[in-house]
């Protein structure tokens, strides 16, 4: 797109090109209704001629589409088994501990474990999906197990669509824990931060031991008794990574990965505290994506498939009419109305985020206790209707007429880490500055309208081979 020319996109995300002229015919509504760009912009709904009802109608259905996610008030439900861990990484958000004799424990107990599952079959949501989250989960594996056996009794009257995922360094797995793992279909998230001597860079076992060899050897076991997609994984990218990216990809690449998730490094826990040394600037990390995700497409085009998983979230809200669970691109903002956590206490937070603000102290987002509130206090109090209010994007300041608001979310929680305000001025924030570069870069390929890029694109959205797109 040249400087000559104008970006139009509208309230669901049907977008268009004009040129200075034409936008300034469309603004005196002097644009010729003969012409083609007339007849472009009424298919797309920024012009509604003589058949205003009909276009709001196709809007309305458009837009209740792309809010679906709030049909699904809430799904995701974060169970924090334990704030130990046998690993202690520099840059751990959750600020995790190790297991000291004669120390208090963080380990969740049975009485609230079966509160919060109470609590989360209390949801209206028809889908529900529980992540176990640590520290390291299976660490506390008695009760994990005592949670999905619960929920699948308590499911069997409240028929949801009921799923788990384990979010695991995957180092104390076993045949016996697989096998169960396998046999109540929970899914494993996992880390890889790259080959061995980045994995191991930050990545720091208890024991002294290698995380990336135990990482590797888990992984096997894993994929011998489930099967290939045994295991996800996710890269936290530090100083060290940011300019190695490249390598990293050849990694996940290598032990047969079909995706990344490119993704900055977060300022909670231990982060914060060691940023002047495993951090650096937005705009370090932007350039550094542009050039990896221009790897990743010329990866593809050499007959490799291989995703990046967060241009797949931006260019499924560009391309389709769909809404997408990642909770960073919702408005209101996905903090408690599609996903919240559980600490192993039984506190309830919005987000991770929240919850880790809440490990040094601030505990701003707190909304409750599963042992001490009510389903309705928790979820429909005013800690948590403060939040989605304030995180509209469609009112908040700049962010109300932007180009990209459609396609975008509100990270609250972050914003008032970085400035001590919920709302504030959002283009001055980190996540502001990522999300419209990282915009602005994937409009530059969608507009040049090279075809073989777009199948990439299109192959990353309907996660299929090239070839096939190409048939």
């Amino acid at each position: 797109m040249t400087e000559s020319e104008r970006l139009l996109v509208n309230c669901v995300g049907e977008f268009t090109v004009l040129s200075r002229q034409q936008f300034g015919a469309l603004l005196n509504e002097s644009l010729d209704r003969n012409s083609s760009e007339y007849a472009l912009l009424k298919s797309k709904h920024f012009i509604a001629g003589q058949d205003l009802e009909l276009a709001i109608e196709m809007l309305a259905t458009k837009m209740r589409t792309r809010k679906a996610f709030l049909k699904d008030f809430t799904s995701l439900h974060m169970v924090v088994l334990t704030g130990h861990c046998n690993c202690r990484c520099d840059y751990c958000h959750a600020s995790s501990s190790d297991i000291v004799s004669g120390h208090p424990s963080q380990n969740m107990t049975p009485v609230i474990a079966d509160a919060t599952v109470n609590m989360i079959f209390k949801s209206p949501s028809p889908n529900i999906k529980i992540e176990f989250q640590g520290g390291e989960p299976l660490i506390n594996w008695d009760v994990l197990v005592r949670i999905v056996l619960y929920s699948k009794e308590i499911n069997k009257k409240a028929n949801k669509k009921l799923g788990f995922v384990l979010c695991t360094n995957m180092a104390l797995l076993d045949e016996k824990k697989i096998n169960f793992l396998k046999t109540e279909g929970v899914e494993i998230s996992t880390s890889l931060d790259g080959p061995k001597h980045l994995h191991d860079l930050h990545r720091k076992m208890r024991d002294g031991s290698s995380a990336y060899d135990k990482f590797v050897e888990k992984l096997s076991l894993a994929r011998r008794l489930i099967g290939r997609e045994a295991a996800s994984p996710l890269l936290t990218i530090t100083r060290d990574h940011l300019h190695r990216l490249p390598e990293v990809i050849d990694e996940y690449i290598r032990l047969g990965f079909k995706g990344i998730f490119l993704r900055a490094l977060n300022p909670y826990g231990f982060a914060r505290e060691e940023m002047s040394s495993l951090g650096y600037s937005i705009e370090e990390f932007i350039e550094a994506y542009k050039e990896a995700l221009r790897y990743i497409i010329q990866k593809n085009l050499d007959g490799e498939y291989f995703s990046e998983n967060y241009a797949t979230l931006l260019l499924s809200r560009i391309l389709t009419p769909f809404s997408t669970g990642f909770m960073d691109l919702q408005s209101p903002a996905g903090a408690g109305i599609s996903g919240a956590i559980y600490d192993y206490d039984g506190s309830v937070y919005p987000t991770d985020e929240g919850r880790m603000l809440a490990r040094t102290g601030d505990k701003k987002f707190l909304l409750g206790s599963v042992l001490e509130n009510s389903y309705e206090e928790i979820f429909g109090g005013p800690a948590l209707r403060s939040l989605t209010s304030k995180s509209c994007v469609e009112t908040l300041p700049a962010c109300s007429y932007c180009v990209y608001q459609t396609y975008c979310g509100s990270d609250p929680i972050r914003y008032y880490v970085e400035t001590g305000d919920i709302v504030g001025f959002r283009p001055e924030s980190e996540f502001c500055k990522k999300n419209m570069a990282i915009l602005d870069f994937l409009f530059e390929y969608l507009l040049n309208d090279d075809e073989r890029v777009l199948d990439v694109f299109w192959s990353w959205i309907t996660r299929r081979p090239l070839e096939e797109i190409l048939l």
